[in-house]
């Protein structure tokens, strides 16, 4: 006998539009409190809410809300991270801004409005990337272009340009980027420049680096530690030219400290004269990825000697000072080993120095929605 909760959970399928909807707002809280009332039957009820995304706005909301504290249970990410059709329609909810009113002024167009369903989508697509297959997945669809949004036809690039007008609707796929870059095939997207735009996708992410949102800067901290692992992009990363990582780096490390004349002088421009009011990044684990990253960059000498060369061992060590944190300290110690040390002019291959750096763990977590 089906308890009235699994009744109520069965009429997500009813055939009269009005009784989905009415079930629907009135299971949206059991999603996270009893998860198992979705996973009847075959996942039947995961099934019908994904029927419901995409159907009205109410519905499409209370449906991403259930799919996305649901999405923690390993069969039920299964199921939505291999249906190709649905993760379509998701992508179309993220990135497909609302129409400009016909009465809008010609004038002074007003930048499109986000979709109503732009942050929860978001959020869900972030949970879908814990799923091994979906990285590469994603990053081979492809869209026809957004008016106003964006001119790339793969939803990468799509998703990257929602990312970059900064509004909160889009935080969330700072996580999705961050296990994106856990792939090869992702690490080489993230440092190619696009043919839409000819533009090197991470050099868009890295000022995030000191954005107001922690979420934002936290996946795209793991982003960019991710990516470092890929060893023969490391010149592009430190190349002034290209991404010029190093400053977006540094500056998160740096706080109101002043600096001897000589140490200054060989800081990245715009790092030298900071004004006493700078603050450091107050979330530790995000400054501890930061120098995790650089470590990264120390693993060839070429690498090293860029950063010695612009001022990382000073910044390294203030922030050791400032920051009570032994895991943080750990790390910065770790740096500055491999700077300070001497050079082996007889190493054989100077270009590859082994550095035991895991890949970020901690975007492992499923959102969900209390």
């Amino acid at each position: 006998m089906p308890t009235e909760l699994e009744e109520l959970v069965g009429f997500l399928g009813a055939p009269k539009p009005h009784i989905r909807q009415i079930a629907l707002e009135n299971v949206v809280g059991y999603s996270t409190h009893q998860p198992a009332i979705f996973k009847t039957e075959n996942l039947k009820p995961v099934k019908d809410l994904k029927a419901l995304v995409g159907s009205t706005v109410a519905n499409t909301k209370n449906a991403l809300t259930c799919l996305i504290n649901l999405s923690s249970d390993p069969n039920v990410l299964n199921l939505l991270a291999t249906d190709t059709l649905f993760i379509e329609l998701l992508l179309k909810l993220i990135t497909t801004p609302l129409p400009t009113p016909p009465n809008a002024p010609k004038d002074a167009p007003k930048p499109p409005e986000a979709p109503p369903a732009a942050e929860l989508g978001s959020m869900l697509l972030a949970n879908l990337a814990k799923h091994d297959t979906f990285p590469a997945k994603v990053l081979e669809i492809k869209k026809s272009k957004v008016e106003r949004i964006s001119q790339g036809e793969m939803a990468m690039d799509q998703l990257i340009d929602c990312f970059v007008r900064g509004e909160k609707y889009w935080d969330y796929l700072a996580y999705l980027f961050a296990d994106v870059s856990r792939t090869p095939q992702g690490r080489k997207y993230f440092i190619t420049p696009q043919s839409y735009d000819s533009v090197i996708p991470m050099s868009k992410l890295v000022v995030f680096t000191e954005h107001p949102s922690d979420l934002r800067r936290r996946g795209i901290a793991s982003t960019i530690k991710n990516a470092c692992f890929d060893l023969p992009t490391h010149s592009s990363f430190l190349s002034p030219t290209q991404i010029n990582l190093l400053p977006y780096l540094l500056s998160p490390l740096m706080g109101p400290e002043e600096y001897p004349d000589d140490e200054m002088s060989k800081l990245p421009e715009d790092l030298q004269l900071l004004p006493p009011t700078k603050k450091r990044d107050p979330e530790v684990d995000i400054l501890t990825t930061h120098v995790e990253s650089i470590l990264l960059l120390a693993t060839a000498r070429s690498g090293r000697e860029v950063l010695r060369e612009n001022g990382v061992y000073p910044v390294l060590r203030e922030a050791h000072l400032a920051v009570e944190d032994e895991g943080f300290r750990m790390a910065v110690d770790r740096v500055v080993q491999v700077l300070m040390a001497d050079e082996d002019p007889h190493d054989p291959d100077p270009e590859a120095r082994v550095l035991e750096v895991e890949e970020d763990e901690d975007d492992d977590k499923v959102v969900e929605i209390l």
